[in-house]
C-alpha cells in the first residue's frame, strides 16, 4: 500500500494521503519524507522505512494528492519521467507548503512527538528550504532542491537549521544557480552547504540508475548526523 493514513489539512476541508512508518519502540523524534517528482513510490517509502528503522517516526505526504492522488513512478521509464514534471510544473508550492504544515501539526498535536525534522529530495528538496523559511520545523535538510536560487530572498527568515547537499553536475540547478545558493547562504549561520563534485541529480536515489551509492552513503550519514543532533 503506497499510504496508509490520512492526515487533515489546516483547514480541515481534505485530507493529505500519508505513508507513516513506525519505530519499534518511543519515537526519538520524527521525520518528514518529501518525495521527488516521482510520488511516494518505492524508494521514499523505503526511506521512510529507514528512519522508522533508526528511531523515529517517519511520514511521508502524498505531495500531488490534490492533482492526482496515488502517484507512483518510475524515473528510468522516460515517459514517467516526463509525467513527473507534468505533476511539478502544475504543483502549488504555496498551497503544498501549508500541507506541510498541517502534517508538522499532526504529527505534535495527534502523534504526541514535539520534534520534527524533514527531508526532502529534488522537488522536495525545494520544499525542504521552504518549511525551513515558512514552518517552524526544529530543522531540514534537502537533497538536490531545485529553484531555491530564486527564493533566496527569503532567507532572512531561516531560524532553525538547514542542510542542503549539493551535486555540482546537476544538470537542473545549473553551476550559476549553485553560486547563487551558495552567496546567498554560507553566511547564515543556521544552513550548511555541502558540494558534491561530479555529481548528478538524484545520486541518492534508492533505486535506479541516477543512484551513486557511496556518495548517497556519505550525504546520508550526513543527514543522519545532523537530525541526531536536531531533532533527536
Amino acid at each position: 500500500m503506497t499510504t496508509n493514513t490520512a492526515i487533515p489539512t489546516l483547514d480541515k476541508a481534505g485530507s493529505i494521503p500519508a505513508y507513516v512508518a513506525r519505530p519499534a519502540g518511543t519515537a526519538r523524534g520524527a521525520i518528514i519524507v518529501v518525495q521527488e517528482i516521482f510520488g511516494v513510490n518505492p524508494g521514499i517509502r523505503k526511506k521512510a522505512d529507514d528512519w522508522a528503522a533508526k528511531g523515529y517516526l517517519a511520514v511521508a505526504p502524498d505531495v500531488f494528492w490534490r492533482q492526482k492522488p496515488g502517484v507512483e513512478l518510475d524515473a528510468d521509464v522516460p515517459e514517467q519521467f516526463q509525467e513527473g514534471v507534468g505533476y511539478m510544473m502544475k504543483h502549488d508550492f504555496d498551497l503544498g507548503i501549508r500541507d506541510i504544515e498541517a502534517v508538522i501539526h499532526w504529527i505534535r498535536r495527534d502523534a504526541g512527538i514535539a520534534r520534527v525534522g524533514l527531508v526532502g529530495f529534488c522537488m522536495g528538496g525545494r520544499i525542504a528550504y521552504m518549511a525551513a523559511t515558512r514552518t517552524d520545523v526544529d530543522a531540514a535538510a534537502g537533497y538536490y532542491g531545485v529553484g531555491i536560487d530564486q527564493m533566496l530572498n527569503e532567507s532572512h527568515a531561516i531560524a532553525r537549521a538547514l542542510l542542503l547537499h549539493v551535486p555540482t553536475a546537476d544538470g537542473f540547478v545549473p553551476p550559476a544557480a549553485q553560486k547563487a545558493m551558495h552567496d546567498g547562504l554560507d553566511g547564515n549561520p543556521h544552513v550548511t552547504l555541502h558540494d558534491y563534485p561530479g555529481l548528478d541529480h538524484g545520486f541518492a536515489a534508492e533505486h535506479g540508475t541516477r543512484r551513486n551509492a557511496e556518495a548517497a552513503r556519505i550525504a546520508d550519514r550526513r543527514t543522519e548526523d545532523f537530525f541526531a543532533q536536531h531533532v533527536g
